[in-house]
Formats: structure tokens, C-alpha cells, sequence
């Protein structure tokens, strides 16, 4: 009887416990009902504002310098080498006498060939009283027209051996002046590959010096055809414009990074292709005053392409690519939504892009937040702060 008891009161604390955890559970689906979850929240992003800007295009090119103008020296008479004038790697003038040849023989045929002019001008006036008589005498019969025929042919013939004899002595003093070997222009010269006593000959394949003008100088640039097709093309298009003398303009870069500090101008464009490497060369002029530029020395140039009267530049960072590897934008829309643009670039510019296709003024790139949104989505816009910090590297007006 007693155990029966403990059944019925354990049964009915059961019931009890049962109803209150029924009760809680209904009254915490009714708490879920009332208080819903919130929305969440929307993704903020950093955008720009697309403003086309008037900007002066350049491109980078290698190149070597190379002197101005070189002069080889080699003798014009052949003879021994008395005394060498100049020191070697110095700085010799136009005219300034280099080597001295020993002048005794072209001395002695000038002495020769002016006593045989004397001689054949002191035979000619009575050559020419011979004539003259001949001439009174030849109506009165008093001479054979044989005669005065030979005198007036022996007048001609000693004529001729003065102007000989002069053009002898000219020659003659021509080669005395050989015998000092004289600079034909102004520059630094180098080594020399002959010294006192050595024999040299006429114009021989070896040349004693080598004269280099160094200010101003030479900076070869190959550009590639390919290169130069299309930029013709960005000008018929109207993408480019000429910039009149100042595209000439042309700034150096040295081999250990720095800039140079004078400007060059772009002298020509050479017209013949080299077909090994399919480029033509671009010759720039640069004032070297100081001589710190020496033949030989690589370089690279920067170089005016044209003005670009609409460029559109973006940061690097708002540029993502698909998985073809084609560039691509996030942009946001007016309302708000994420819109996505395909891109088409032209070139880096120091940390930005230059868009050529695919923005349009007052479109705003996303520029962070990209890994947070996709196409369609509501952001919330901000401004971009670094963007009005961030430069191009390139020159713009």
C-alpha cells in the first residue's frame, strides 16, 4: 500500500515537471516570435571618382651613348716620328699640332722644286723677246715662218714648265706641312699607338690617336617597329596629340638610377630597320659639359610620346582580374549596387593604371572592400583616402 503511494505522488511530480518545461518552451517560441533577427549589415567599401586629366605620355628606352664626332688620326706623308706633342687623355683644340715627322726630305724637295721654277722662270722672258722679235721680222721675210713657229712653241713649252714647277712647290709645301700632324677637331684624345722613332706610313690602316668630341654627345635608342606602328595609330586616332618642341624634350637615366641632370633633344629617327632586331634607332643629343658622360656608357632615356588629352587613371589595387586573366572593375551603381566593367589598359604609371576602355567620367571604382562585395550587391560608399595623395609617375600638365 505504502510503495503504491510513492508511485502516484513520483507520477504526479512527473506531470507537473512536464507542464513547466511545455511552458517554457512555449513561451520562448513566443519571445522568437516577437524579437526577429536583424538584417546585416551592409558592406562598406572605398571608392574613387573617375576624372579624365590632360597628361603627357613617355616611355622608357635603353640606349649607349656614343661621341659626337671622331676623328682618327693617321699621317698624310710617310716619314719617322720625332717628337709626340699632346698628352694622352687630355683635351687637344682643333689646329693644336699632335706629332711631329722628321721634315728634312719634304724640306729638300720644296728647295728643289723652287730653284727648278726659278730656273725655268729665268729662261722665259727671253724666250718671250725672242718671239716678239720674230713676229717684227716675219712681214719683211727676215725669218722663215719655221722659225718664229719654233720660238712661239718653245715659249709655250717653258710656260708649261713654270706652272709645273709651281704646282711642284705647291705639292712640296704641302707635305712640310704633313710633317706636323695637326688635331682636325676639338675633343679628348686617347692613347697613342706610336712613339718617337717609330716609322709611319701615308694614310696607313692603323691610327695613331683617336680624337672624341664629348660635349655634347650621342644616346642611341632602339625602338621597336612594333612600338612605333602604334603610336602612329594613337595619333591618327586622335588618343595622342603632338606636343609641339616640348616632345623633343627627352630626360636621361644613368646606369646607377639617377636622373642626369640636362635635358636632351631628340635629333632623328633613323628610316632603315634592323632586321636582326626589328627597331630603329632614335639619336638624342645631350649637353655634356662636365664630361660625365663617356662613350659606351648604357643608359635609358625617357622619351615624349604625345598628350593625352583624356586619360583616365585608376590605383592598381581596383583592379582584379578573371580567371582568363582579363582586367576588370567594381564599380558602384547609382542606386547603390555593385556594377562589374571589363577593362582595357594601356600601361602602369606608377602605382596606377591608364585605362584606355571600359570608365567613363564620374564612375566610382571600388577600390577596397573588393573582397567583401560581387556584382549586384548593395554597399555603402566612402571616399578613397589615399587617392588624393597618389600621383602618376608620369609628367602631366
Amino acid at each position: 500500500m505504502q510503495f503504491s503511494q510513492n508511485v502516484h505522488e513520483q507520477t504526479k511530480w512527473g506531470v507537473v515537471l512536464l507542464a513547466l518545461m511545455g511552458s517554457l518552451l512555449l513561451f520562448g517560441c513566443d519571445r522568437q516570435k516577437q524579437a526577429p533577427l536583424p538584417p546585416p549589415p551592409v558592406p562598406e567599401v572605398a571608392t574613387v571618382t573617375v576624372q579624365p586629366q590632360q597628361m603627357v605620355l613617355t616611355t622608357e628606352l635603353p640606349g649607349r651613348t656614343s661621341a659626337y664626332r671622331i676623328a682618327e688620326i693617321r699621317p698624310q706623308v710617310s716619314g719617322l716620328i720625332q717628337k709626340r706633342l699632346f698628352t694622352e687623355g687630355s683635351d687637344v683644340q682643333a689646329g693644336q699640332v699632335l706629332y711631329e715627322i722628321d721634315p728634312s726630305h719634304f724640306q729638300a724637295a720644296l728647295d728643289n722644286a723652287k730653284a727648278a721654277l726659278g730656273k725655268a722662270e729665268a729662261n722665259l722672258p727671253s724666250i718671250r723677246l725672242r718671239v716678239e722679235r720674230y713676229r717684227e721680222l716675219l712681214p719683211d721675210k727676215a725669218v722663215s715662218q719655221q722659225e718664229f713657229d719654233d720660238a712661239a712653241a718653245a715659249e709655250k713649252q717653258n710656260q708649261a714648265e713654270v706652272e709645273f714647277w709651281k704646282a711642284m712647290v705647291e705639292t712640296a709645301r704641302i707635305n712640310v706641312g704633313y710633317a706636323r700632324v695637326t688635331a682636325p677637331i676639338s675633343g679628348r684624345i686617347g692613347k697613342s699607338t706610336v712613339t718617337e722613332g717609330a716609322i709611319v706610313t701615308a694614310y696607313q690602316p692603323v691610327a695613331m690617336a683617336t680624337i672624341q668630341q664629348l660635349d655634347p654627345i650621342y644616346v642611341d635608342l632602339p625602338q621597336s617597329t612594333t612600338e612605333l606602328l602604334r603610336l602612329r595609330s594613337r595619333m591618327e586616332d586622335g588618343r595622342l596629340k603632338h606636343d609641339g618642341t616640348n616632345q623633343k624634350k627627352v630626360n636621361l637615366l644613368l646606369e646607377d638610377g639617377t636622373a642626369y641632370s640636362s635635358e636632351g633633344t631628340l635629333q632623328f629617327r633613323d628610316v632603315t630597320v634592323d632586321s636582326t632586331t626589328g627597331s630603329v634607332i632614335l639619336r638624342v643629343v645631350f649637353p655634356n659639359p662636365k664630361g660625365l658622360l663617356l662613350p659606351g656608357m648604357f643608359v635609358r632615356a625617357v622619351v615624349k610620346e604625345g598628350v593625352n588629352e583624356q586619360a583616365i587613371l585608376i590605383p592598381q589595387q581596383a583592379v582584379s582580374r578573371d580567371p582568363k586573366g582579363n582586367p576588370l572593375a567594381l564599380i558602384v551603381g547609382a542606386e547603390g549596387k555593385v556594377q562589374q566593367r571589363m577593362l582595357t589598359l594601356d600601361r602602369a604609371i606608377g602605382d596606377q593604371w591608364l585605362v584606355t576602355s571600359g570608365l567613363a567620367e564620374g564612375d566610382h571604382v571600388i577600390v577596397e572592400g573588393l573582397q567583401k562585395v560581387r556584382a549586384g550587391a548593395s554597399v555603402k560608399e566612402v571616399p578613397f583616402a589615399a587617392a588624393s595623395a597618389s600621383q602618376p609617375a608620369s609628367k602631366s600638365n
